[in-house]
């Protein structure tokens, strides 16, 4: 009978190392295990990226008996190569997904077990441009799966050689279970379901390698409001024993994508509403354990999500197990992203084979993404084909699921990319990369009209929050009084768009992007409803939870912003209960009803000492603050190593400056010629491509690109400029600061 065995603990580590033999300035650790758990998100987009070397000494007397061993890698960062004795066995390109190698011959009584990882840049393996870190490391289990000779596939693509697929006829439930495996003639499988108390349902025992079973009026898979789960248990019988088995937990469920009526579930309306997941956190990168996965999947639970996105590659097989478990609808992709690689058309096809051969029993996944924000630098036709194979292999593999793209808010709604898969959603930040909140609505109410029959969704939207407050927020301050206007505003658009099929806020967590340089905390993207420690839920996590979930949620936001300079100050508060009502120091000062939506706003004066208390009901929240005669600067915007933050600038009134918008200073005549000028210099300094265009860490600077920057101050552009090693000293800016000087903000015109 089949036997894994763990074998995370008592390997050898060695940094910078390609030699699988070596063993001077060995380290112990236990995996899982990153190299990046410390450089991965301190900024300076500096981590290593280069092989190390894992290495134990395995012996076949700790093994139960076998006649086949077999080396199962759950997932290593992003190339491998494995090694028994010195002797190369394998190679992998990928580091999401799990793969094997078969050590049988090679294992002796015992044997040295070698592991390079290489994460370094390759122009063939995805993905290797894109706004996060690239941990490397064996950062996931790794496992000694032990085998009689007749056994179930172990070698193709990463699976278990048992896939299953529930249909609904007319009155009962069918569940097809295909297997593959190495058995005789005369072998028989033995094929049986279990219900969630554990009760037969089904099962037959037959020499097939495919059988439909009847279960009658199946209990369905209803997402979060019953996310049942049958057991399917799948043995091969030699000679009245069964020699090897296969487990699975699976769900019976139907669905649709409607273009007018969104995601529908078991023929109801199921609104997707949700976030997107990295899958690192503060201090250890990517190498997980599964408390953290199931701390993730509680806490996205409680913020009431219906969908998660998992972004941008193939996660954990545990994580997966936790979406059926827990009923969340899930969205998995391959890492084709940002930067379509002409070398890498084998790469994307060999990882989408993996991810849906090794996910297909989940209930949970309904649609296979193609690839993230790869238009950025516009469409080729080779990337359209290798789009279409793609779409083609997805459909070929799964004739049960839709397939999806997260297009690049630039991408044109009549590009013929947008054409190619089954659904569609955009990444748009109008309100914090460009424009503002008020465009994301009516975008999607263009396409819906001009593409009624196909599905629009948003694959991403956000904003970035620290521990940064104002009592005015504003596009760009990095504060979590803007974040959450910006979420507030977005709920109230998405909520009354029914026709889209599904919204995924970007992110649930704030994640490490090393080559970030922003926000005053150089190394992450801190677009998280929670912070990368999973220890602070900003205030916009709460408007979400009000929003989405069913328990009573009463939430006064600005809880950290507690030295106040205005003489009013704003109060919001998150609830789901039908009235509020704010007391301030025990004296009420206004009660209001439930609208159409959980955010109520109060206005205060700000008056020495203010000890406030929200009731609801039953339910209460407290919060405090008080009056400072001057605006408190520990609440203010300092970039990390910034040459100079906003309030270093000089700003004569009526004049521009490194603080205006870039689109702003684009609509003065003179702004514009010194807005041209000026990238004329910088393009100087820009790395070219291949067609000697311009490029920024990779992207092309074209037309879409500049609409995207209209939406950020000069300051922020040249801060943010870093990332793509593009530097400016105190000097240039006081002089660019200086020449905007000059310019006259134009006069509004009287209407």
């Amino acid at each position: 009978m089949r036997n894994v065995i763990n074998i995370n603990e008592g390997w050898k580590f060695i940094k910078n190392c390609q030699d699988p033999m070596a063993s001077e300035g060995a380290v112990a650790v236990n995996l899982p295990h990153t190299w990046n758990a410390e450089d991965g998100f301190d900024g300076g987009n500096d981590y290593f990226r280069g092989p190390c070397l894992y290495s134990k000494k395995l012996f076949k007397s700790e093994l139960p008996a076998a006649d086949r061993y077999y080396l199962e890698i759950k997932g290593a960062n992003s190339s491998a190569d494995v090694f028994v004795g010195g002797e190369k066995l394998a190679h992998h390109d990928g580091g999401y997904s799990t793969w094997r190698v078969d050590i049988t011959d090679k294992l002796g009584e015992s044997c040295d077990i070698s592991v390079i990882v290489d994460n370094s840049p390759n122009e063939e393996v995805y993905p290797q441009m894109a706004d996060f870190t690239f941990y490397g490391g064996l950062y996931r289990d790794v496992n000694i799966v032990a085998v009689n000779d007749v056994h179930f596939d172990l070698d193709y693509f990463g699976g278990r050689g048992v896939m299953i697929t529930p249909e609904k006829g007319e009155g009962a439930w069918q569940v097809e279970i295909k297997t593959f495996s190495n058995k005789g003639e005369s072998d028989r499988i033995s094929y049986v379901i279990l219900d969630k108390e554990g009760n037969k349902v089904a099962e037959a025992l037959t020499e097939e390698s495919t059988v439909k079973l009847d279960i009658g009026e199946a209990h369905l898979w209803h997402a979060r409001r019953d996310p049942y789960l049958y057991t399917a248990k799948v043995a091969i019988v030699k000679d009245g024993e069964e020699i090897d088995e296969v487990t699975y937990r699976f769900g019976c469920r139907t669905y649709e994508i409607d273009s007018q009526r969104g995601f529908i579930l078991n023929g109801e309306e199921y609104p997707l509403r949700g976030v997107s997941r990295h899958q690192d956190r503060l201090g250890v990168g990517n190498a997980l354990l599964p408390e953290h996965h199931k701390e993730d999947m509680e806490l996205i639970c409680e913020v009431g999500a219906t969908t998660i996105r998992l972004a941008h590659y193939q996660h954990d097989e545990y994580f997966y197990d936790l979406c059926d478990e827990y009923g969340q609808v899930i969205w998995a992709e391959i890492p084709y992203i940002s930067k379509h690689m002409p070398g890498g058309r084998e790469n994307t096809v060999s990882q989408m084979k993996e991810l849906i051969t090794q996910n297909y029993n989940h209930p949970s996944i309904v649609v296979w993404g193609l690839s993230n924000e790869i238009t950025i630098s516009g469409s080729t036709e080779d990337l359209l084909e290798n789009h279409r194979i793609l779409n083609d292999l997805a459909h070929e593999m799964d004739k049960t699921r839709k397939t999806t793209i997260a297009c690049v808010s630039m991408c044109s709604m009549d590009d013929p990319y947008v054409q190619i898969p089954d659904v569609v959603s955009y990444n748009h930040y109008f309100g914090w990369y460009g424009g503002d909140t008020t465009m994301n609505g009516p975008w999607f109410d263009k396409f819906h009209e001009k593409h009624p029959n196909i599905p629009i969704g948003c694959s991403e939207y956000g904003c970035e929050a620290l521990d940064w407050h104002t009592p005015n927020p504003a596009q760009g301050d990095y504060t979590e009084e803007y974040q959450a206007y910006y979420h507030e505003e977005l709920i109230k658009q998405f909520a009354v768009r029914p026709y889209m099929w599904a919204t995924h806020v970007w992110n649930m967590f704030d994640f490490g992007a090393d080559a970030r340089a922003e926000g005053g905390e150089n190394g992450q993207n801190h677009k998280g409803l929670m912070t990368m420690d999973r220890k602070y839920k900003k205030d916009s996590f709460y408007a979400y939870k009000a929003w989405l979930s069913d328990e009573p949620v009463l939430h006064i936001c600005g809880k950290r912003y507690v030295c106040r300079h205005e003489d009013l100050t704003k109060v919001t508060v998150y609830s789901n209960l039908p009235e509020v009502e704010l007391f301030v120091n025990g004296e009420s000062v206004g009660k209001q009803a439930k609208g159409d939506l959980p955010f109520f706003y109060f206005e205060l004066p700000n008056v020495g000492e203010s000890n406030v208390v929200a009731i609801a009901g039953e339910y209460r929240d407290e919060s405090f603050f008080k009056k400072v005669d001057e605006r408190n600067m520990d609440y203010v915007l300092k970039e990390q190593g910034a040459i100079l933050n906003w309030f270093d600038v000089d700003a004569p009134e009526g004049r521009f400056s490194l603080n205006d918008k870039i689109s702003d200073i684009m609509a003065s005549f003179w702004g514009k010629l010194w807005f041209i000028s000026t990238m004329m210099k910088i393009k100087k300094k820009m790395p070219k491509n291949k067609d000697g265009k311009a490029t920024a860490a990779g992207f092309e600077i074209g037309e879409g690109m500049m609409q995207m920057m209209g939406g950020f101050t000069v300051l922020r552009l040249s801060s943010m400029m870093g990332m793509a090693n593009i530097s400016f000293t105190k000097e240039e800016l006081l002089k660019m600061n200086k020449q905007l000087n000059r310019i006259r903000k134009p006069k509004n015109k009287k209407k």
